[in-house]
Formats: structure tokens, C-alpha cells, sequence
């Protein structure tokens, strides 16, 4: 037990919480998955992923948003932003 205590206090959190890697999930053949600005629908269009797209290197997710939506922060290419997290899953 003394050694599991040890090895949770040099891990980070982050390295516990969050898969490295995302795939596209639930968008039709030949469309995109937004990434926006903010975790909001309304936030500006900063990028795209394809329905098929894979290895999305993921930040964490959170559904504390103001309609309760959960969203994850995401780097597609050289873009950084959000994606809703219904349309995501780990690899």
C-alpha cells in the first residue's frame, strides 16, 4: 500500500487522467469535426478533423461549460482547440 501511495505522489495527475491519443467517432463519411476556439458552438471555427481521423493527441475533457456540454481540448496538425467529447474517443 506504502508503495502505491509513493508511486501516486510522482505521477502527475494529468499523466492519470487523460488518454494520450484520440480517433473520430459518429461523424458521417466525408464530414468534419469542428475544433473550435472555446468549448462553445457558438466560438470561432479554428480547425477540422476528418470522420476518419486519428491519433488527436487529447488534453482533458470537462462538461463544466454554461449548457452542460462536454468538450475536449485537443491538437489536430498545428491547431489547438476543442471538439465535443460525444465525438471522441480514446485509442
Amino acid at each position: 500500500m506504502l508503495r502505491l501511495a509513493v508511486l501516486l505522489v510522482l505521477v502527475p495527475a494529468a499523466a492519470l487522467a487523460t488518454p494520450d491519443t484520440y480517433r473520430v467517432v459518429g461523424v458521417a463519411r466525408g464530414d468534419m469535426l469542428n475544433i473550435r476556439e472555446r468549448p462553445d458552438p457558438e466560438s470561432d471555427l479554428i480547425g477540422q478533423i476528418p470522420h476518419d481521423g486519428r491519433r488527436i493527441r487529447g488534453f482533458g475533457c470537462t462538461d463544466d461549460t454554461e449548457n452542460g456540454t462536454a468538450w475536449c481540448r485537443v491538437k489536430h496538425g498545428a491547431v489547438v482547440g476543442w471538439v465535443r467529447q460525444k465525438f471522441v474517443r480514446p485509442e
